[in-house]
């Protein structure tokens, strides 16, 4: 089979300003350091540019004058070299102390950038509706939050010192050779375009094949997965000499790509230098006939200093294409990045809205429709309506909307038409916060977050006091932890079985102490002890609540003050236990198949 991964690509050269913008504009949350670092990335480029300045001097002023004497058979003057190599000296320590100061500046925007889109991103994570959820994978999410940060915060740190580096560098040494000798200035300048143009192309195909190489790399990963946890399939079918050619197949792709990638990434500086060589050597044969000359146009420690300007100027210009190369290799992550920062929520709350007060539990859909996708409608014109303090149970099979329902409520969804009220008012006119503060819910697949039993138990309200803790379990069924508060749960609560996971979660909801309580599949994955002390948990908590409880196991939810069949998202059955037992209709068929189903296991 083949594999099909699309990574998305955005090659639109236009798209750069703008990323670049908004970064620079993080950089503006923090104006004082990032001026700082300006400053010094300039004096660090400006100290590096004055080193042929000062040797152009040390050879006009006293090397050459000092031969002459020396020829002249005068005495050699050799204090006044002491005073080049204190000036040196100053300005390496002005160099090294430049280059402290911008990399520490450097380090820490990075780092702040860094918690700014992570922040930010976390933060939009908390506020996103569950319908974003729905299309998004988890890995894609921690990516975000991990190596696509990463690459930009590079960028505008890293990069950045090299594009300022490179750009104060080159501007400095085309200016002073500029004063000293436009003509051999002018060399130089010409071969900055061609030097500046081959980096630029060559980058950008390293880029390219690197992305081929990903791309391939992650087929070829995925392949490499399948077929070893599918071993077994291919020995059985004799498809060990097929699948063997296609990956095989796979692994040449990728030996061609990264071949190429590296070919292009080691003709790189090899390329640069060459032209930087040649433009050096007219520098050389264009100098040199002017310093010897009669009479001279230019002195020796004008062609040295205009040699080394040559020479220097190759790497400004490889640091300013290597910006450029991991700027646009950079764009992608950060298109990622900012799309979900401004990610748009399906759940958006109306302004000056005020808070619940306290919820008595009455809901009523009020020809509620609802849909994930347009073509696919769950709800059509729904009404139901639950008195406070009202037990309710939904069963039907699997897609049928219980589940729906019960996300409704909670406002994980809201109604594409339609409403939902709650206590007579329009939930949507009233925060969000204020209504899940007064929700408990119970999911079939219960989470636990790194921690003790205590840490969760409280998660929801983190000024419980110990005694309110153990009544939350007590009510709960789970009375074994009473003396196990401080154990710790592991990653995800791997260090407990699925049932005392429940358990924990069951306590957690308690404990909020809701007006509204939901169990959506809560009993469907456990055992049937832990089942049994669930329920006698339930029968106690869901006393003066209101709560919509869907079961999987009908014998769970007998005691429910109505029970709603739902199919294809209406009510078909609607009744006490006893009433749709009388009826024997759906319920009186889905309870007696589960009956029969249990004896036969038993």
């Amino acid at each position: 089979m083949e594999h099909h991964t699309q990574d998305q690509q955005f090659t639109d050269k236009k798209a750069l300003v703008p990323f670049l913008k908004r970064m620079f504009g993080y950089c503006m949350n923090y104006k004082k350091w990032f001026y700082g670092f300006m400053f010094w990335i300039g004096i660090v480029a400006i100290v590096d540019a004055v080193y042929p300045l000062i040797l152009l001097v040390m050879i006009d002023d006293y090397m050459i004058p000092q031969i002459t004497a020396f020829r002249q058979g005068k005495t050699v003057d050799y204090q006044g070299l002491w005073v080049y190599v204190a000036i040196f000296m100053v300005v390496g320590i002005i160099q090294a102390v430049g280059v402290l100061f911008f990399v520490r500046q450097a380090g820490r925007i990075r780092e702040y950038i860094i918690y700014d889109l992570r922040e930010a991103m976390f933060r939009k994570l908390q506020k996103l509706s569950f319908a974003f959820y729905d299309r998004s994978a988890s890995g894609w999410l921690l990516s975000r939050l991990t190596s696509d940060v990463d690459r930009v915060a590079e960028v505008i740190s890293w990069g950045l010192i090299d594009c300022l580096w490179g750009i104060t560098m080159v501007i400095f040494c085309i200016g002073a050779m500029f004063i000293y000798s436009w003509k051999l200035a002018i060399i130089v300048l010409l071969s900055i375009p061609v030097m500046l143009v081959a980096s630029i192309k060559i980058r950008m195909l390293v880029l390219a094949y690197s992305r081929k190489a990903r791309k391939i790399n992650s087929e070829l990963t995925a392949s490499y997965n399948e077929h070893i946890n599918g071993v077994m399939v291919n020995k059985s079918t004799a498809q060990e000499s097929r699948v063997g050619g296609i990956f095989r197949n796979m692994t040449g792709n990728m030996r061609h790509v990264s071949f190429k990638a590296a070919y292009h990434t080691a003709l790189y500086v090899p390329v640069v230098v060459m032209i930087g060589s040649l433009a050096g050597a007219c520098v050389v044969f264009f100098g040199g006939k002017m310093s010897i000359a009669v009479p001279a146009a230019i002195t020796v420690g004008v062609l040295t200093a205009a040699f080394d300007y040559a020479n220097r100027i190759f790497w400004p210009i490889i640091d300013i294409s290597m910006f450029y190369a991991r700027a646009q290799g950079s764009l992608s992550a950060g298109e990622r990045i900012f799309s979900l920062i401004d990610e748009g929520n399906f759940i958006q709350e109306k302004e000056g809205i005020s808070d619940f007060g306290h919820i008595n539990g009455q809901l009523e859909f009020r020809d509620v429709s609802f849909y994930y996708e347009k073509e696919n409608p769950v709800l059509e014109h729904f009404n139901l309506t639950i008195k406070a303090g009202q037990s309710v149970a939904l069963v039907g099979a699997t897609g049928e909307g219980k589940s729906t329902i019960a996300n409704l409520v909670c406002r994980f969804y809201e109604p594409t038409k339609g409403q939902l009220l709650i206590d007579g008012i329009d939930y949507q006119d009233r925060t969000l916060h204020s209504l899940r503060d007064q929700l408990g819910v119970v999911l079939q697949t219960p989470h636990l977050f790194t921690g003790t039993i205590r840490e969760n138990i409280a998660y929801g309200n983190h000024k419980a006091t110990d005694n309110e803790i153990i009544t939350a379990l007590r009510q709960a069924g789970g009375e074994e932890f009473i003396e196990q508060l401080d154990e710790l749960v592991g990653e995800e609560g791997k260090q407990l079985s699925l049932g005392q996971k429940q358990l924990i979660s069951f306590a957690r909801a308690v404990l909020a102490d809701p007006r509204i309580f939901i169990m959506d599949e809560a009993t469907s994955s456990i055992d049937t002890l832990t089942e049994a002390r669930i329920q006698k948990g339930i029968e106690r908590v869901l006393e003066g609540r209101t709560s919509i409880v869907i079961a999987h196991r009908l014998s769970t939810i007998r005691n429910c003050d109505r029970i709603l069949v739902i199919e294809k998202g209406k009510v078909t059955e609607d009744g006490s236990h006893t009433e749709l037992m009388r009826e024997r209709g759906k319920y009186f068929e889905l309870y007696t198949r589960q009956l029969r189903d249990e004896a036969v296991l038993a």
